[in-house]
């Protein structure tokens, strides 16, 4: 593989001293982009963009071509586990995906295998691989999965839900056989983010999309203890360099002490809580990744300059920081205030580098 050009991202993950803070933005390949939409419409269909490595690879270096971000993250979709597991995975207009054949029953839970990555998500692996040598050392390549919980959440619900009577219904009244549908899910993480690292993903993020809809009693036992089987399931290091994790729950600042002590590198924050606040509960036990509010791009680029420079002072000198967006970034921002966002990082974060 070729050297790292820009490692920032990898060495803020590490705590480490960087020249200024490192971005991404979740989401940063996508609807925003005219060329995104222009290549989805090549495609004929999200899954077929998914699911063409040339193509992925295509639209996962997009913003690394408009914005000087310091990592890309590889273009896929949450949901490839459970459609590898034989749920039938399609997507509707405007109402975001569903499975043909959602879990609803213990035999359900008890006939799902745990995908070989190298076959049935087979197409994943080719992605990274490509976008690997396509890249050839200019940032590193994040590889993703969503949690147990939330991938769970999707599976028992079909699609979307707005209030989860199906999986916490399950969760309440079998909880064994909750726990049974978690585990399959977790070592089915651990196996396909392993393959991921195999192939070349440098750094590793789990969403825990939902994870901050759960009661913090529940979001212990359903959510944060399989994230923690993950953590530990994973490959350490690659290349000659350690693969960091960043676990991030949607909602769940919190548990930022709980979520730290799993044995991640790095927590994700949503823009509900202060990061500042954050690196005082935490201390330099992980890295903090975060967290502008997304829809702080509608603003003006003068307002997106100060909210930067207000998070960058709230989190203060010193390592430790990923700037990053709180959630993915809205379909409708525009991509030239993106790019404000992205150099206002860099250029009002160098004076918490210096000595």
């Amino acid at each position: 593989m070729s050297e790292l050009k820009n490692d920032r991202f990898l060495r803020a993950l590490a705590r480490q001293p960087v020249d200024v803070t490192p971005v991404w933005m979740m989401r940063q390949a996508g609807r925003y982009l005219p060329e995104y939409r222009a290549i989805r419409e090549k495609a004929g269909s999200f899954l077929d963009l998914c699911t063409n490595p040339e193509l992925a690879c295509e639209v996962t270096l997009q913003p690394l071509e408009r914005f000087p971000l310091d990592a890309a993250i590889l273009f896929s979709d949450i949901l490839t586990i459970p459609d590898a597991m034989g749920l039938g995975l399609y997507f509707e207009t405007g109402e975001g995906p569903k499975f043909e054949r959602p879990i609803r029953s213990e035999a359900d839970v008890n006939q799902l295998p745990v995908p070989d990555p190298e076959d049935s998500l087979r197409y994943v692996m080719d992605a990274v691989r490509v976008i690997r040598r396509e890249l050839n050392g200019r940032v590193p390549l994040i590889g993703f999965s969503g949690s147990p919980w939330t991938l769970a959440t999707y599976m028992v619900e079909g699609g979307s839900t707005k209030d989860y009577a199906r999986v916490k219904g399950m969760m309440y009244d079998r909880p064994d056989l909750m726990h049974r549908l978690l585990e399959k899910t977790a070592d089915s993480v651990i196996s396909y983010l392993n393959a991921q690292v195999a192939a070349g993903a440098q750094a590793l993020q789990i969403f825990d999309t939902w994870g901050g809809v759960l009661t913090p009693r529940d979001y212990q036992e359903f959510s944060l203890r399989y994230m923690k089987r993950i953590v530990e399931g994973l490959t350490q290091e690659s290349e000659g360099r350690k693969v960091p994790v960043i676990l991030f729950t949607k909602g769940g600042g919190q548990w930022l002490e709980d979520i730290a002590a799993t044995g991640c590198d790095a927590v994700g924050l949503d823009w509900t809580t202060d990061i500042g606040e954050a690196r005082r509960r935490v201390g330099d036990q992980v890295a903090l990744q975060g967290n502008m509010d997304p829809s702080v791009l509608y603003a003006s680029p003068e307002r997106i300059r100060k909210e930067v420079e207000v998070i960058l002072e709230s989190f203060g000198p010193g390592e430790g920081h990923v700037f990053n967006l709180g959630h993915g970034i809205h379909q409708h921002a525009e991509p030239d205030h993106a790019a404000v966002f992205v150099e206002a990082v860099h250029e009002l974060s160098a004076k918490y580098h210096q000595g």
